[in-house]
């Protein structure tokens, strides 16, 4: 069984206002869930699921999936946005961190190629965390 991979990290909250706050999240990853799957969890309990292939396409350039809007900011930030329900929520990463923890997911389970007719997966919220495995690798 490989080990989850989790990465406490900080990410800046946008907001209206004149200035951001920094929150702190956690990058998961855990292929026994699906290989092509990362898990960002807030700090109100909320996770976040969506392919990992979304997250390293908008390192790149401005990807939309359902629920999730991905785009680069500059060459050293990231913007995540996160619709729900609730409202909406606008996280800003450094790149490096994202980067960082994508290389050590792609160590453990390979990108694969999408399968014929499959699409790709679609973002997912929850707002209680799952119950992780006593393996972690932290970083």
């Amino acid at each position: 069984m490989s080990p989850v991979i989790e990465v406490h990290a900080r990410a800046r909250l946008i907001t209206d206002g004149p200035l951001t706050r920094p929150v702190p999240v956690d990058l998961r990853y855990d292929p026994a869930d699906d290989r092509r799957t990362v898990h960002i969890g807030l700090p109100d309990g909320t996770d976040w699921a969506f392919g990992r292939d979304l997250l390293e396409r908008g390192l790149r350039t401005p990807i939309e999936r359902g629920d999730v809007r991905i785009w680069p900011c500059g060459r050293t930030q990231l913007i995540v946005e996160l619709h729900s329900t609730d409202g909406v929520e606008v996280f800003q990463f450094e790149i490096r961190t994202l980067i960082r923890f994508l290389a050590r997911t792609r160590a453990q389970a390979p990108a694969t190629q999408p399968e014929a007719g499959r699409e790709p997966q679609s973002p997912s919220r929850t707002t209680t965390r799952p119950e992780r495995g006593a393996q972690h690798a932290r970083g």
